[in-house]
């Protein structure tokens, strides 16, 4: 792996079960149980992967992480379906780019992210 790379993240909830679904039916991630018996998750790259964490607050402030999609558009829907809310809308970039902002059922916040041309 490069040295450097963001390979790990952990995020805050009240209801794991609940936040695991809601990524796993929005993004596809894969849901898996650890060793350990917590549940954890892999991007659909394989190249990311994580938890969710009990005990912490929702994150809303501070470093912004953004989640590749193939179109915002077609993720906000699946956003908003599975409880999920828009924080901010789409915003059309330069050469086709799109990002916008929404918060998981737990309140966290993140980005997408659409690459020019899809």
């Amino acid at each position: 792996m490069p040295d450097g790379k963001i390979c790990y993240v952990e995020i805050p909830t009240n209801d794991v079960e609940a936040s695991a679904r809601f990524y796993a039916d929005v993004f596809r991630w894969s849901v898996r149980k650890r060793g350990d018996g917590s549940t954890a998750f892999d991007d659909t790259t394989g190249a990311v992967s994580g938890s969710w964490v009990l005990g912490r607050p929702p994150q809303r402030q501070g470093a912004m992480t953004y989640i590749m999609v193939d179109s915002v558009e077609d993720t906000l829907r699946r956003i908003v379906a599975a409880g999920g809310k828009i924080a901010a809308p789409i915003e059309r970039m330069r050469q086709g780019e799109a990002i916008a902002t929404f918060e998981d059922p737990a309140g966290n916040q993140f980005g997408l992210y659409q690459e020019s041309g899809a």
